[in-house]
């Protein structure tokens, strides 16, 4: 019987708009390449994000504020991404769009408050008391039940642990042999249980039985070394808004949310701003015991000009407070009207004191010869060939109308491709393709067009 080891391509099935951004692509001397790590062009505009990467990892630019503004489809969003790719997984990342804090069930300033507190994190180290070993009896104890029933309840369970050290016996309350029998732990597998909350967790079955089977889909794990009760450094990952969520529905128990919990009332449901007050104070006390470290993160609002006047007042609060992240806003408008203060005009639709606030990166628009090269790069992500003849048109159409319609036609052509039967997108298959689907120009100019029937 053969076996072969199937390849999982599911990841490279997902194709998303920014798949192919994979950091600001700078060299050793923090210059930006003029193609790299998926980026073409916008060089200024990449070494302003890198020296503001720096300040963010130096811990220097917490309530702080920068505005990426240019036209659209210039990169705005993607340099967003790039940062969170420099930044690495354990820096907390929040996009959001600026339309997104008009809700009929929660307050504008809430919604914006929320995505503050999801932006920063907290590193909690904590020391756990640990049993840990491979399993070598568990023998449950019956007893009568004591409800008078026919059948028999479990009073305690003995457990034998062995490391490469020793071994010892626990005697474990009923709860835990529940654990032992929902995490199946059998004869052989190794396991560490919690003192404190008593949580169990199989780590897998142990190598000395390796060969007790040709084949099996457990993974095997060597013998723990050390003794069986030993203390383990515990690091854990969360953000503020996760703390306000446990303190407004705790549900008990010992890790470091729980206990948090247990300073307010069980009862409350809402959070308020006194709770996120106390929670600030939990917060601090823990990092002045050297117990927690705070990780200001990055809260990224796309089209910032849809805020309006009373979300631009809450932000300049919000920025001035002691436990705040950094902020990026991105927006593609001139001076147009600050929502809910239709008469007045602003740059990027933002108030003028709170622009004084940002520091603001320009992008530029891109040449013909950019647009090529990006064009040519999104095709490699979507696994699409494209003629050198069909890449160049198409880069001349991106110049006409926008980037983001030329990069929309990649896939509707490669589709017409194969059904011409043609190896690569041609010219044929592109002029086809953009006489289905109209860029905004075009459509615009068509409604606009006084001898047409639309009704205006």
């Amino acid at each position: 019987m053969k076996i072969e080891e199937v390849k999982n391509d599911s990841k490279e099935l997902r194709v998303a708009s920014h798949s192919h951004i994979r950091g600001l692509g700078l060299n050793s001397d923090f210059v930006a390449e003029p193609v790299s790590a998926g980026f073409v062009g916008q060089e200024t505009a990449r070494e302003a994000a890198s020296v503001i990467v720096d300040m963010i990892k130096a811990k220097r630019f917490a309530g702080r504020a920068v505005l990426f503004a240019g036209a659209p489809g210039t990169g705005k969003t993607a340099i967003a991404y790039a940062i969170s790719q420099e930044l690495g997984p354990r820096v907390p990342f929040c996009p959001m769009v600026g339309s997104e804090v008009y809700s009929s069930e929660i307050k504008k300033t809430e919604v914006l408050m929320e995505n503050f507190r999801r932006a920063i994190g907290l590193r909690v180290k904590e020391t756990k008391e640990v049993y840990e070993g491979e399993v070598t009896e568990i023998s449950p104890e019956e007893t009568e039940n004591t409800t008078g029933g026919y059948g028999k309840s479990i009073s305690h369970v003995v457990i034998g642990l062995k490391t490469a050290k020793g071994t010892k016996q626990l005697k474990l309350d009923p709860s835990i042999y529940e654990s032992l029998l929902r995490e199946k732990v059998s004869v052989g597998d190794v396991i560490y249980i919690e003192s404190n909350t008593g949580s169990v967790k199989r780590v897998g079955r142990s190598d000395s039985f390796s060969t007790e089977y040709d084949l099996e889909a457990d993974e095997y794990v060597p013998l723990p070394k050390g003794d069986v009760h030993k203390k383990r450094e515990v690091i854990q990952d969360v953000t503020l808004h996760d703390l306000d969520i446990a303190n407004a529905r705790p549900q008990g128990g010992q890790d470091i949310l729980s206990m948090m919990g247990q300073l307010m009332k069980p009862k409350k449901t809402e959070i308020t701003e006194k709770l996120r007050g106390e929670v600030n104070k939990v917060v601090n006390k823990y990092i002045e015991q050297g117990n927690a470290e705070l990780i200001p993160g990055v809260l990224f609002i796309d089209e910032v000009h849809m805020l309006d006047i009373e979300c631009f007042t809450c932000l300049n609060k919000l920025l001035e407070q002691t436990i705040s992240p950094i902020v990026i806003f991105a927006s593609n408008r001139g001076v147009c009207p600050i929502r809910g203060a239709s008469e007045t005009l602003a740059p990027f639709g933002i108030p003028l004191d709170l622009m004084d606030r940002l520091l603001i990166v320009r992008t530029a628009p891109y040449t013909e010869s950019e647009i090529e090269i990006i064009l040519e790069i999104r095709a490699k992500t979507e696994n699409l060939v494209v003629a050198k003849d069909a890449l160049a048109k198409l880069a001349r159409i991106g110049a006409d109308t926008s980037v983001r319609y030329a990069i929309q036609l990649l896939t509707p052509a490669g589709v017409l491709a194969d059904i011409n039967g043609h190896d690569s997108i041609s010219i044929e298959d592109l002029e086809a393709a953009a006489d289905l689907f109209l860029d905004s120009k075009a459509s615009s100019k068509i409604v606009m067009d006084p001898n047409t029937k639309w009704i205006n």
